[in-house]
């Protein structure tokens, strides 16, 4: 099945695997990621890490992205994050 993720190389380019969708659930009053069987409820910040992945933007464009945002955001949960979604499979990484 090959080696799991444990690093988010900066030229990747997540995106969003064909199979997920990110949509805002009124019910909730929250952002999910829907997959085969599955929602995920998002936090603010997971729903705005995701909104970037287009494929287009690098991680590290991502993570300047976010910076400009919010200022001071950890490289580490950010590739943590993108890359415990890529090990479920929810989030491909493009090579950069």
């Amino acid at each position: 099945m090959g080696t799991p993720i444990t690093t988010l190389d900066p030229a990747a380019r997540p995106r969003l695997a064909r199979h997920v969708r990110l949509r805002f659930d009124p019910t909730r009053d929250r952002h999910v990621l829907l997959g085969p069987e599955t929602v995920v409820v998002l936090n603010g910040t997971g729903a705005d890490v995701l909104a970037l992945c287009d494929g287009a933007r690098s991680a590290a464009g991502i993570l300047a992205a976010l910076r400009e945002r919010y200022g001071d955001v950890a490289e580490a949960e950010v590739s943590r994050f993108l890359t415990g979604l890529a090990a479920r499979r929810w989030v491909e990484l493009a090579d950069g």
